[in-house]
């Protein structure tokens, strides 16, 4: 498990606009996956999943509002 790389490529991806569009171009898992593999950080799909399932979680605390604000960037 590689959880660190996924918080690498999330710090990364905030401060560079070039990763950013990169990332953008990705259109399923797989493809976000083999990407950020070839820019070197190893993700697995588990990796993935866990962030899917934390954000999901944290939205479920939050309510429908908090999930809102996080997608948008605002919280």
């Amino acid at each position: 498990m590689s959880w660190s790389d996924l918080e690498r490529l999330v710090a990364d991806a905030e401060t560079s606009p070039a990763l950013q569009q990169v990332l953008r171009q990705c259109h399923s898992r797989q493809e976000l996956l083999r990407t950020a593999r070839q820019l070197g950080f190893r993700l697995t799909r588990a990796d993935l999943q866990n962030a899917w399932m934390e954000h999901h979680n944290a939205a479920e605390v939050q309510g429908e509002d908090g999930a809102a604000q996080w997608a948008a960037g605002v919280s």
